[in-house]
């Protein structure tokens, strides 16, 4: 017999297991959720899971997988992507909680109309095979054209449990995402986990620190905050007070020590960074504000692929997988990390990193958010030039050419330099490749 595994760690229908429009639902009215969905759904190999509200993304993500459709999780869903995901999905149908959402696929509106009336009737939760392959997560698009990546509900489970045993979790804990459900991150660490932790799942995604402050206000004790380097730094920027955390967690991008610490410090609570990949999921964790070294997550190991690069493998990791940033290996379950493969960068014989370039332009003052970049298809590993997009409103560009020379080298100074009143983040903070090159098109002629 394969191995199967629950839909939630949940052991009592009356427990609770989500905080949905200013009610807590039990764990019980969630897998009755489930099921009544999943027999409303239509005949589709494959459906489009755009749901806002992270109950309702994952009452529909499970409703799909009891009826063993596929559900696509794309980080955009722009016009070109819904066209590319249609060329491999012919039938492709949506599912969303927006009426207003403008998504050309027949869609079925997910809403309290399609929803158990009450708990009963459909516990214990039910299980599936730990072979069941139920989402295709894609990557961002932040180095190029996104990518989809198969996700089975086994290796789901257990690197879920690797997590909870790698950051401290206990049953019980309330968790509050600021990132989209869709990304590997968000599906990983606000859905997943409350459901297979035991904790309680937040349906909101709130944006602004004001609207942080009041959804952690609503949760009970012990409280954890799921974030992103961008949203964290707006938070601790804008001196709210926040409700008593318990932990912090952070990913999607490089987080500065100094910045880690100063969380900490705010929140009076540990900040543990997540590492990871869409390809293989959450890896390895570290405690940034003091240290630069990661831990593999339990069963997961690392190997050496020739100089700077490693094979991750074991664990929930069921698959062996390159992973493309550049690491330096201190045994087989530690690293440092040297930045991305795709961020390498050669100018005049000189080498340097994007993200290395980057940080050292957010270190100038004044400077409230900025990225380097290639303009260009052309040029990784052997780059004509380098772009940078910067919001510093109060800087002149002078003053902010001498201060990135004291810390770069000229050869990589940015040409063109454009000023924006903002970068082009997504959801998570990240800053997709298509977007960047266009806001340099359209800053061309403030230059």
């Amino acid at each position: 017999m394969s191995l199967h595994y629950p839909l939630i760690a949940h052991d009592d229908a009356a427990r609770p297991l989500a905080r949905f429009a200013d009610h807590e639902h039990s764990a019980g009215r969630f897998i009755a959720d489930v099921t009544t969905l999943a027999e409303q759904l239509p005949e589709r190999e494959a459906l489009l899971n755009a749901c806002q509200n992270r109950y309702l993304f994952a009452v529909a993500l499970y409703a799909c997988a009891l009826r063993g459709i596929l559900c696509l999780l794309p980080a955009s869903h722009s016009e070109q992507t819904i066209a590319q995901l249609c060329e491999d999905y012919p039938a492709l149908g949506c599912l969303s909680d927006r009426p207003d959402r403008d998504i050309a696929l027949p869609t079925l509106l997910i809403d309290a109309t399609l929803l158990a009336a009450s708990d009963a009737s459909h516990w214990p939760p039910p299980s599936l095979p730990a072979g069941q392959r139920i989402a295709r997560v894609f990557t961002s698009g932040s180095t190029g054209r996104p990518q989809g990546h198969d996700k089975y509900w086994g290796a789901l489970v257990e690197t879920t449990r690797a997590g909870v045993e790698s950051l401290g979790l206990e049953p019980g804990f309330s968790l509050l995402g600021t990132v989209p459900a869709q990304h590997m991150y968000g599906l990983e660490s606000t859905v997943l986990l409350p459901l297979l932790g035991g904790g309680l799942l937040c349906a909101e995604r709130p944006f602004y620190p004001a609207d942080v402050e009041a959804v952690l206000a609503a949760l009970p004790a012990p409280r954890v905050l799921v974030s992103t380097p961008f949203h964290l730094r707006t938070l601790l920027e804008s001196g709210l007070p926040v409700p008593q955390l318990a932990l912090i967690t952070s990913a999607t991008a490089p987080l500065s020590g100094e910045l880690a610490g100063e969380l900490e410090a705010r929140f009076e609570a540990p900040l543990l960074e997540i590492y990871g990949c869409t390809e293989a999921g959450q890896l390895a964790t570290r405690r940034s504000a003091s240290t630069e070294c990661w831990e593999c997550m339990p069963g997961v190991q690392l190997r050496p692929d020739g100089a700077e690069r490693a094979i991750v493998h074991g664990g929930h990791v069921w698959k062996e997988q390159p992973l493309n940033d550049r690491v330096e290996l201190l045994g087989t379950r530690h690293f440092r990390l040297l930045g991305r493969t795709a961020d390498l960068v050669n100018v005049a014989g000189k080498r340097s990193s994007l993200a290395y370039l980057t940080q050292q332009l957010l270190t100038i003052p004044g400077v409230t958010d900025g990225v380097f970049f290639l303009p260009e298809e052309e040029g990784i590993g052997s780059v004509a030039r380098l772009a940078a997009l910067v919001v510093a409103p109060e800087l002149e560009r002078t003053v902010l050419l001498s201060a990135l020379r004291q810390r770069i080298d000229a050869a990589f100074l940015p040409r063109p330099l454009k000023f924006v009143t903002a970068l082009p983040r997504n959801a998570t903070g990240k800053l997709p490749l298509a977007e960047l090159r266009a806001a340099l098109q359209d800053a061309a002629t403030d230059d």
